[in-house]
This record gives structure tokens, sequence and C-alpha cells, in this order.
């Protein structure tokens, strides 16, 4: 199967899974119990990713809904953690993304994502800059599986969605990719990633990890 492009989610595919000391510090330095702490992080995070709630408003939003109030300085802080929780890298995958470059191929990230980490990301990672198009969701205020925000992305990088693979460890984006035309995989980890690329026959190389075993 002949593909110009390749779109990687970020979280859990370019980046590792979220880090748990940091999140065992973002509960604490929020002063909530675990449970009370996630149940409004995820409730509020897909409103934060569409840039209804920015690093600000979210974790006000976050503390009243939680029946607390945060301090500026916590709030602060709670945006540095929350940030440094998603920034742990899957090298083997970044090291895949320059594979697929020099064979030729466009290469992009999509991703659910609200404007703090994003912040953080554009300051530590000058990786960033080898993308043909990087796509955020709070930039467009449209996030997955929002068929809008997949389209805008095969026309940044020129191609129509049957020539681009699109990458992502949630079924449900992966199902909305599918929707409008592109090729997706569900992306578990990178031995699984290899061998669905090995049996789709895509013209892109092996991860290295795979390639070797």
């Amino acid at each position: 199967m002949s593909l110009r492009a390749v779109i990687f989610d970020y979280g859990e595919v370019i980046s590792r899974a979220a880090n748990k000391a940091v999140h065992r510090q973002l509960v604490e330095t929020a002063g909530l119990d675990q449970e009370t702490f996630d149940k409004w992080y995820w409730a509020l995070r897909l409103d934060y990713d569409a840039g209804i709630l920015n690093r600000l408003t979210y974790f006000q939003k976050l503390a009243e809904f939680a029946g607390t109030e945060f301090s500026t300085a916590q709030i602060e802080r709670l945006g540095e953690l929350d940030a440094r929780m998603w920034m742990d890298i899957n090298e083997p995958m970044l090291a895949w993304v320059s594979q697929i470059q020099r064979a030729g191929l466009r290469i992009a990230i999509l991703s659910n994502m609200g404007d703090g980490v994003l912040s953080a990301m554009l300051r530590e990672f000058p990786w960033l800059g080898q993308f043909d198009a990087l796509v955020w969701s709070h930039e467009l205020g449209i996030v997955k599986p929002d068929p809008a925000i997949y389209r805008y992305t095969v026309d940044a990088l020129a191609v129509q969605p049957q020539e681009a693979l699109f990458i992502d460890n949630l079924q449900e984006n992966v199902a909305g990719a599918e929707a409008i035309g592109l090729h997706a995989i569900h992306f578990e980890n990178i031995d699984q990633l290899g061998r669905e690329i090995a049996r789709r026959g895509f013209n892109l190389p092996l991860p290295d990890a795979v390639a070797a075993g």
C-alpha cells in the first residue's frame, strides 16, 4: 500500500504514558485525594484541549468542581507538573519518525493538546521542527475525533486521506480517522505497530526494534 504521509498522535504514542511519580506530585500539590483529582482532571480535559479552557481556567474549574480553591502559586505549579507528566518521550518511536522522513514521506503530529502542555513542549523539544505539519486541538477549537481536525491535517500535508496513515492510542480516534478515509492503526506498543505495518504491506520502513527482531 503506497502512502505519502504518516500522522502521529503525541500522547502515549510519541510520548510515553503519564509519568506516575509526577502524577503523585500533581495530586499532592492540589491537596486532593487521587480519586477526586483524577475525576475532574479528565472530566474537564477535552474542554482544555479544545481551548474552551486555558491552563489557568482549567485548574480554576477543576478546583471549583472539587469543592476547593487553588492559589496562584498552586496553579502555576500544577501547570508545570501537568506538562512534565506528559513529556517522557518514547525514543524508539521518535527515531522511527526520522526513518519515515528519510524515506521521503511527509510527517505530522495531530494531538488533542491544551496550551500549557504545548508551551512547555515548544520550549524543550526542538525536534518538533522536523514535522511538516503540527496540528494542536486548542489552536483550532476542535478535538479528535471530530472529522474536521483530520481533514485540516491532511490538507496541511497536501495529501488525500487515502494517502496517509494515522496512528493513535485511542480506538475512538482511530475510528474517527478511518471514517474520513485515512488508514489508521490503534497503537499499543512499537512491536505491535511494526507487525501491523508489515501485515498491511505499507511502504514504510519498519521500526528498528521490529526490523532487528
